[in-house]
């Protein structure tokens, strides 16, 4: 319907099923009846319980014993209580760490000068997201074959110059998928690349087509099957996309305790070692990248050094660091060769060869 320059329309909200069909008001109407309102209420305002309310809202005015409010000894147990406070909608917050100081420099270091009011809200929101429920892959599909399909996954990632947090929730969505649904093994590939499709659309600017995305798996499978594929991992994952990734974490721990750029590099390749390890999807993102910062800082400042501020004990970070330095230690193994090659170039300066050497040096023992 097309809207004029001296009254447009809007729309009324949509009542609930069973109720009357929503009225198109023009925004006169709507102006004036906001008028009677206020001066039906004197000023004062109309609350849900005035008997006057269902009749400026256009609805069947109701008796007087049912528009008074029921006593506190009528209520069902599904009613609530007046003066009580309730949240609708998401569940509440679980507990999780409490904003550090000089968080707001650390979003501003970032590039997020305009998020430091939320800075508080930000962090809760990053650092407490939760991991996947464990859940052991279908039988369908081993942990080498997961690891086969994500290393392929960094290689086109890499090749259309993606941005990092695109191949994080790629990953989490292939996870989630495999954890919810069974996949038969020669739609292992098509799963991968519909969840990096996916992930494209959440994190990046400029799309990929969908057809260099076909072109690039080898006509494994036809542009009809990527689109279908998609459709299935939305239905399946009930829209539930967004997943603050361990990367964006990981910025804000570096940024709080000062890394250098040669730390934070050697960061960045251990998280991303933990993307082929099956079990890394039972990690909570904010965990995961501590334990990544603090492995490189131990490494490059020596044994005794740790993050400051400390928001895990070493006793959270101690059974994810071995299974990093494991994947370091690995090198170009094959089915997992696409990481150690990625950062051996010089632009990224040889982090995995100088890793694999750190990791081969005795570590001193403690005092």
């Amino acid at each position: 319907m097309r809207a004029s320059k001296a009254s447009f329309w809007i729309r009324a909200p949509p009542h609930r099923r069973g109720a009357a069909v929503p009225r198109l008001i023009r925004r006169p109407q709507f102006q004036e009846l906001t008028r009677q309102v206020f001066a039906a209420s004197n000023g004062a305002g109309i609350t849900l319980n005035d008997p006057a309310f269902p009749h400026f809202c256009g609805l069947r005015s109701r008796s007087p014993a049912a528009a008074s409010p029921a006593p506190p000894s009528a209520l069902g147990p599904d009613s609530i209580p007046e003066g009580t406070s309730v949240s609708l909608g998401r569940r509440e917050r679980p507990p999780g760490p409490r904003a550090p100081p000089g968080l707001a420099e650390a979003l501003s270091a970032l590039g997020l000068e305009g998020e430091r009011e939320y800075a508080g809200d930000i962090f809760a929101e990053v650092m407490v997201c939760r991991a996947l429920p464990w859940s052991a892959l279908p039988r369908t599909v081993t942990p080498e074959m997961r690891a086969l399909v994500v290393d392929w996954l960094i290689q086109v990632h890499e090749y259309l110059g993606l941005a990092g947090d695109t191949l994080y929730l790629a990953v989490h969505l292939l996870d989630a998928y495999l954890r919810a649904r069974r996949v038969r093994l020669h739609r292992l590939q098509l799963l991968g690349v519909a969840c990096l499709f996916v992930a494209c659309k959440m994190e990046e600017c400029v799309l990929p087509e969908s057809a260099s995305l076909c072109l690039l798996g080898a006509g494994s499978f036809s542009r009809a099957e990527l689109l279908r594929a998609e459709r299935r991992i939305l239905s399946r994952l009930d829209f539930r996309l967004h997943h603050p990734g361990p990367l964006l974490c990981l910025g804000l721990l570096a940024a709080l305790a000062g890394s250098s750029p040669q730390v934070m590099l050697l960061a960045t390749y251990f998280l991303e070692l933990s993307l082929l390890e099956a079990e890394a999807a039972g990690w909570e993102p904010g965990r995961r990248a501590a334990a990544a910062l603090s492995l490189a800082h131990r490494l490059l400042d020596g044994a005794g050094s740790g993050l400051e501020p400390s928001l895990y004990s070493p006793a959270e970070l101690r059974p994810l660091e071995p299974c990093m330095a494991r994947a370091a230690l690995r090198g170009p193994a094959p089915g997992r060769a696409a990481i150690f090659l990625k950062y051996a170039r010089p632009q990224r300066q040889g982090t995995s060869l100088a890793a694999a050497r750190l990791l081969r040096r005795p570590q001193p023992g403690p005092p």
